[in-house]
């Protein structure tokens, strides 16, 4: 029997209820597709990103990783409405829900950091990017609601990335149009801090809350 995602596990999103992503999901669970399938194509999809952001020349290189980024994003929407709007989650859901999320955000910020000129950018916005994840789990193995919250969770990283990459496709009309890739990754490496902070203070929060409420 399949075993979708608890509720409480899944990110709340608003496309979700949109027709075209429904119409979506429900072509690809007629067709049988499998969640686990959609959640890692994910993968190569951020590493054909980071290949255009960091070897294709002029603005198609920007503009095709800002498509990666959303194609990206894409899957990670559908996965979870195929496996539980679909009926098609199975055993390994779980892990193939998380595990694709963490590789492909990391090749995401690795890559625009390099791309900004500084590497240890990406690769510190890349570590902490995957410690709010391991925090937001964290809390939900503690018993407790999965916290998405975050000045820059998953979505709102990707929008960042997004936007610098768009604004970097104006290098050739602009000079200065590549530095939003620099401004981007410290966003989204101070962004993420600060939502490792919040989330880890909420968790410590509703610990004390329950053992309070378990000495009553």
């Amino acid at each position: 029997m399949p075993t979708p995602t608890p509720p409480e596990s899944r990110r709340p999103l608003t496309t979700r209820s949109a027709g075209w992503a429904k119409a979506l999901a429900a072509a690809l669970a007629r067709a049988r597709v499998s969640p686990d399938l959609i959640s890692f194509i994910s993968i190569p999809i951020a590493f054909l990103g980071m290949a255009a952001l960091l070897h294709v020349p002029g603005p198609a290189g920007p503009l095709l990783c800002a498509v990666a980024v959303q194609l990206r994003l894409l899957c990670n929407l559908l996965d979870g409405m195929v496996a539980v709007e679909g009926g098609l989650g199975g055993p390994t859901g779980p892990l193939w829900n998380e595990l694709p999320d963490r590789i492909a955000d990391s090749v995401f910020i690795v890559a625009l950091g390099m791309a900004a000129g500084e590497p240890i950018l990406g690769w510190a916005g890349a570590l902490l990017a995957a410690v709010t994840a391991y925090i937001r789990t964290t809390g939900g193995a503690l018993g407790f609601a999965q916290d998405f919250s975050g000045v820059q969770s998953k979505p709102k990283r990707m929008f960042v990335m997004t936007v610098a990459c768009l604004v970097a496709a104006a290098w050739p009309w602009w000079n200065d149009a590549w530095y939003a890739l620099l401004v981007a990754s410290w966003i989204i490496l101070a962004g993420s801090a600060i939502t490792c902070v919040t989330r880890t203070l909420k968790i410590a929060r509703l610990l004390r809350e329950r053992a309070a409420a378990g000495k009553a």
